[in-house]
């Protein structure tokens, strides 16, 4: 099924044209109505008038002593009735005491003391008309012997004249609308310019050119758009930047190890003696677990990177348990190294949202490192405080401590303050990481008398992470 593939600028100028269309065409049958009833008004008016007039003139001559006949009333009434208006009026007279009854009329009103007069609209051989009935009571005397008049006016002129009226009006609105709907379409065009241009920069771009998009003299709207574009783009190259740093390092750390351990094999395959084959496969045994520690802190570190933790889900967790825990794990290990491990954790309960295996790996990763660089005999305590909005773990050790000047460097990555043992230089790095993930902060402080304090602090209500 093929997806219709709609305008914006064809949607803008629907939605500004179709008002403008709707908005006329209802004050065109306001206008209509509004004429028409103005106009009903004044022939009502003029009905009005025109049926006291008559009135009067037979009252008059009845008090006079000359009443009219039937013939005489009605050539006077049509003589009054062509004075006054072009268009023929009919007209219905009746009155009892004269005898006179001239045409048959459409309604009847109640005979009583008062004059009264009711207009209606009747359909008359498919046209409509106007009838005025009136009825004028006498002076004096019984109510029955008044006058009954009716006034019949055709509105077909009257209405092919308005309709003529709103043609001729219609007309130039007509081409004002079309003139307008041009205009508008230029206008939303020319508006739109800078959109087009925007698609053009992304379709004309390589896929290596993650710089920022640049539009001049773009409005409002389109530049908060180039705005996310630029920072999809920004975010983007620094993920590039990260995977190609990543690789570049894992190949350079790989590369060593992975060339003794070959080194190793050949050697190893040389051997005829069994002790000297022995002693090959034991350095063939630590560079593999070197290469492997390496390979493991190197995955470690990717996962800890901003925009590889989406796949990571944080749950809430006890930051204090959690430190008491690992303590317990790592204290065989510092047993084995002569250090006095210990736990002082000041908070029972400590809530905090996080992803618990990168949570886990920092802390593993601050104990093994002080047990791995602290002489013999020493102690290490891992401490957890809180205040108001944050938790403070101290992972603090009596060793000799490390200089200002290396204090910043430790974080770098693959730094090593002593080429022995078989770290890689990555631990630091890996906690620096994981720390700011998480929204908190890690420094180095000295530790009195002598030692070494690595200050973690992680905020109580983090942002996602």
């Amino acid at each position: 099924m093929q997806v219709t593939k709609r305008s914006l600028q064809r949607q803008i100028l629907l939605w500004t044209v179709l008002p403008l269309l709707a908005l006329w065409l209802a004050g065109a049958v306001v206008i209509y109505w509004v004429s028409f009833h103005f106009v009903n008004e004044r022939n009502d008016a003029q009905l009005s008038r025109l049926a006291t007039t008559i009135s009067r003139q037979l009252e008059q001559n009845i008090q006079a002593g000359h009443p009219p006949t039937a013939a005489a009333l009605a050539q006077s009434t049509a003589s009054i009735l062509a004075a006054v208006s072009n268009e023929p009026i009919r007209f219905v007279i009746e009155h009892q005491p004269l005898k006179i009854k001239i045409g048959k009329p459409f309604h009847s009103l109640p005979k009583t003391s008062a004059s009264q007069l009711v207009f209606s609209l009747q359909q008359i051989n498919g046209q409509p008309h106007r009838i005025l009935s009136a009825y004028f009571p006498p002076r004096a005397g019984n109510p029955d012997d008044g006058l009954y008049l009716e006034l019949i006016t055709d509105l077909s002129a009257q209405t092919a004249s308005l309709q003529r009226y709103l043609l001729h009006m219609a007309l130039p609105l007509i081409v004002m609308l079309i003139l307008v709907s041009v205009l508008i379409g230029v206008g939303i065009k020319n508006s739109l310019k800078p959109l087009r241009t925007l698609k053009q920069l992304v379709e004309t771009r390589k896929a290596q050119d993650l710089s920022p998009l640049s539009l001049d003299n773009a409005p409002e709207e389109l530049n908060a758009l180039s705005k996310a574009l630029n920072q999809l783009l920004s975010s983007t190259e620094e993920s590039i930047t990260r995977q190609r740093r990543f690789i570049a390092d894992a190949a350079h750390q790989l590369r060593t190890p992975l060339a003794g351990l070959k080194s190793q094999t050949e050697l190893a395959m040389r051997e005829n003696s069994p002790e000297g084959l022995r002693d090959r496969l034991n350095m063939v045994h630590t560079s593999a677990t070197r290469s492997i520690h390496l390979v493991n802190q190197l995955l470690t570190l990717a996962r800890s990177e901003p925009g590889s933790i989406n796949g990571i889900p944080k749950i809430k967790m006890d930051l204090a348990r959690l430190i008491r825990d690992l303590t317990g794990e790592l204290v065989p290990r510092a047993l084995a190294a002569r250090i006095d491990l210990g736990c002082d954790c000041l908070v029972q309960e400590a809530w905090i949202e996080g992803n618990s295996a990168l949570l886990r790996e920092l802390f593993i990763n601050l104990v093994e490192n002080a047990i791995k660089y602290i002489p013999r005999d020493a102690s290490v305590t891992v401490r957890l405080t809180e205040n108001e909005t944050q938790y403070i773990v101290d992972v603090e050790d009596s060793g000799p401590g490390i200089p200002d000047a290396d204090k910043q460097r430790v974080f770098e990555r693959f730094f090593r303050r002593e080429q022995t043992g078989n770290g890689c230089g990555l631990g630091m790095a890996i906690v620096k990481e994981i720390v700011e993930r998480h929204h908190g902060s890690v420094e180095l402080l000295d530790a009195k008398p002598h030692g070494l304090i690595v200050h973690v602090v992680l905020p109580k209500n983090p942002a996602s992470i």
